[in-house]
């Protein structure tokens, strides 16, 4: 006789199920460069990032929103940009200050150069960290996200200061009405796509 499933189990079929729906949507989105820099826009014109001292930023791989085009003046700017890079399935981060310490690591991935990240003084601890933007395969309106399904985010937000702000980019075809979430998941505080700027949940009960 085979044992029901879980709820664990069923949300884990449903998180695969959407995640290989969002990403085939993500995928076939046109025009992604001048999407992705409405949403960069939104972004960076978000009173959380306004007020910022230090920044994570995500370097964009494969078909996620855009970020690279936007570091640049990111990195002109008067605060502390941080970028990760992984290091045995963890995140580690780094203070960027030149778009010329990043090369291509494996698979083609934009990350800190070794020699660069070598220096004691580039390490960044999450917890210095003011705003937090996350990538991710789908999200829904109240903030749920489903990740890459490595799990890298979700071990470095359990780590982030709890008024640290989280802040999703996606596409809009990357909304779901709802991402079924497990207790130990996180929310996002905003999700920000090139047409709607959406209130999260966040790490509220």
């Amino acid at each position: 006789m085979v044992p029901p499933s879980t709820p664990r189990q069923e949300v884990g079929r449903d998180k695969l199920s959407i995640r290989a729906a969002a990403r085939a949507a993500r995928t076939a989105q046109l025009d992604k460069e001048r999407v992705s820099k409405h949403i960069t826009d939104r972004v960076v014109g978000l009173p959380e990032y306004q007020r910022a001292g230090c920044v994570l930023w995500y370097v964009d791989v494969r078909s996620e929103a855009r970020t690279r085009h936007a570091l640049p003046d990111a990195v002109a700017s008067e605060k502390k940009i941080v970028v990760p890079y992984c290091v045995d399935g963890e995140l580690e981060l780094f203070h960027l200050e030149s778009m010329d310490e990043l090369t291509e690591g494996m698979y083609g991935i934009l990350e800190p150069s070794p020699l660069a990240r070598d220096a004691a003084e580039k390490n960044v601890s999450v917890e210095d960290v003011d705003v937090i933007l996350v990538p991710g395969s789908a999200f829904d309106p109240k903030g749920g996200r489903i990740g890459h399904g490595k799990g890298y985010y979700d071990k470095l937000l359990s780590h982030a200061r709890s008024d640290s702000s989280l802040i999703g980019l996606a596409y809009e075809c990357q909304i779901f009405e709802e991402i079924p979430m497990l207790p130990h998941d996180v929310s996002m505080d905003k999700v920000v796509t090139e047409s709607n700027v959406y209130d999260g949940r966040g790490r509220r009960s």
